[in-house]
């Protein structure tokens, strides 16, 4: 049973390693990306061992699917955890004889936004999200006016 239990918790350590070096790798810097991935396939090394023992391999199957259903969870919801917002700008085209409704469901929101009148039958507007809640908002918004649209993320220069 002891070595079933360290089964176990060898294979979440595992799986959040593997998933921490797969952001890493994408996210990171190489001097990061390249030690947290040495790190991990140096622990890997001790899964190969501990995977190779000798208790049954439907056990081994079922304690690696759920180790990765939960070891996955827990670091994707780490990571939304301390993603820092960003500001969105939102292009978006609507209905000129929507634009009043519009600007006032958009002021009530308190949502920064700029626009053009009359590019063809059409009000272009320009809306700046700073937080998630707003892109929320802003995107009930835009639909609830069938507007067409498309989004940009802010970068670091």
């Amino acid at each position: 049973m002891t070595f079933l239990i360290t089964f176990i918790i060898l294979s979440i350590i595992n799986v959040i390693f593997s998933t921490i070096r797969s952001i890493t790798t994408i996210k990171s810097g190489t001097l990061v990306a390249s030690l947290v991935s040495g790190g991990y396939f140096a622990f890997y090394n001790i899964m190969l061992i501990w995977t190779v023992a000798d208790f049954p391999m439907w056990q081994k199957c079922l304690i690696t699917f759920f180790c990765n259903v939960f070891g996955v969870a827990v670091v994707k919801m780490v990571e939304k955890k301390m993603q820092k917002d960003k500001l969105w700008k939102v292009e978006a085209t609507i209905c000129c004889k929507s634009q009043a409704d519009v600007c006032e469901m958009l002021n009530k929101a308190k949502v920064p936004y700029n626009y053009i009148e009359g590019v063809g039958k059409y009000t272009l507007f320009n809306i700046f999200c700073a937080t998630q809640e707003k892109s929320i908002a802003v995107k009930e918004i835009l639909k609830a006016y069938d507007a067409k649209y498309f989004v940009s993320e802010s970068k670091t220069l």
